[in-house]
């Protein structure tokens, strides 16, 4: 399976659909329509090793709730995940057994040498 977690308003998530070509032969899920769903997460964390390598603390909500200040959990990590899409740390990007979280130059042409 090929699939890409992004946020459609967010300029690096198209910005790296458009440098890997359109990514035209991949399952897109636009992370703020169709909410990530338990077992989705989990199996992003599966692949990841945990949710804190898909966690966000760029998010905008991750200051103003002060999570900063607070050391959280796995299990913690995983409901702010579902519960706030934007603590996703995107794109999530999974090429059969292999997951790509974030869009630094490294990902980029990780994922750009298997499709």
């Amino acid at each position: 399976m090929k699939k890409i977690y992004f946020l459609s308003t967010c300029d690096k998530c198209r910005d790296i659909i458009k440098r890997l070509g359109g990514l035209h032969d991949f399952v897109k899920q636009d992370i703020k329509t169709e909410r990530i769903t338990e077992e989705q997460l989990d199996q992003m964390k599966k692949l990841a090793g945990s949710y804190e390598a898909l966690f966000s603390k760029r998010a905008l909500k991750y200051k103003v709730m002060n999570l900063k200040e607070k050391n959280l959990k796995e299990e913690e990590l995983r409901q702010l995940i579902l519960e706030e899409y934007t603590f996703l740390l995107r794109p999530v990007i999974v090429i059969g057994k292999k997951i790509f979280i974030g869009g630094d130059k490294q990902v980029i042409s990780d994922v750009s040498k298997l499709i």
